[in-house]
């Protein structure tokens, strides 16, 4: 899939107090260590060499969030990028958000957020038969307080590939909002001092037809 722009950029969308409370509600809550692997979120759906790949990959402490109020902040951005970059996908529903800390050390290498195939949950309509299709990150931390931590692109589809071309890459305001499609590899470089705090989420559609 060729597309003219591969991420939709939104500096300083949200105000410094909104990233502040997302960070405060988020720290309340119980922290886990993120894993990677089919859209698993507990991890224990997954095999020995998916569970393997997840450890290798990522090095992140995240929570799960599914606030109305905060969806509320960050869905009108998904559809003016939708839009406005010309994917036109076709998505209706937005999975828990991934609130993520990177602290020192922590990092997330090269991965697409697509998953191997549509959501298999018959008991979940919200989900079942559909795939990620848009993604969106938000910076909730001033760049001042942390060393590292890029976010990096990589627009083209072979993971092997990624180190011999361009990245592109953002030194991200504190509130910015990226959108892109689900399928586009991408990364976080590790945290080399302070704390990083970002937000994402996933937004779902049918199968591309």
């Amino acid at each position: 899939m060729n597309l003219k722009y591969y991420y939709w950029c939104f500096p300083k969308a949200l105000s410094s107090k909104i990233c502040d409370d997302i960070i405060a509600y988020g720290n309340r809550k119980k922290i886990e260590k993120g894993i990677t692997g089919s859209g698993s979120v507990d991890g224990k759906d997954l095999t020995e060499q998916q569970k393997q790949y997840s450890k290798e990959i990522r090095d992140s402490d995240i929570v799960w969030l599914n606030d109305k109020w905060i969806y509320r902040h960050i869905q009108p951005y998904v559809r003016v990028a939708n839009q406005s970059a010309g994917w036109n996908f076709e998505w209706n529903w937005s999975e828990p958000m991934q609130f993520t800390k990177y602290n020192n050390g922590q990092y997330y290498d090269w991965h697409m957020d697509s998953l191997d195939e549509p959501y298999n949950k018959p008991d979940k309509p919200n989900f079942h038969g559909k795939i990620r299709k848009v993604s969106v990150t938000v910076q909730l931390t001033d760049p001042d307080k942390y060393e590292g931590g890029e976010l990096e692109f990589q627009p083209r589809l072979r993971q092997d590939d990624a180190l011999e071309t361009h990245i592109e890459e953002q030194s991200l305001a504190k509130g910015t909002i990226i959108v892109f499609p689900s399928h586009i590899y991408h990364r976080v470089r590790p945290d080399t001092k302070g704390i990083r705090y970002s937000l994402v989420m996933w937004n779902l559609g049918h199968p591309f037809k």
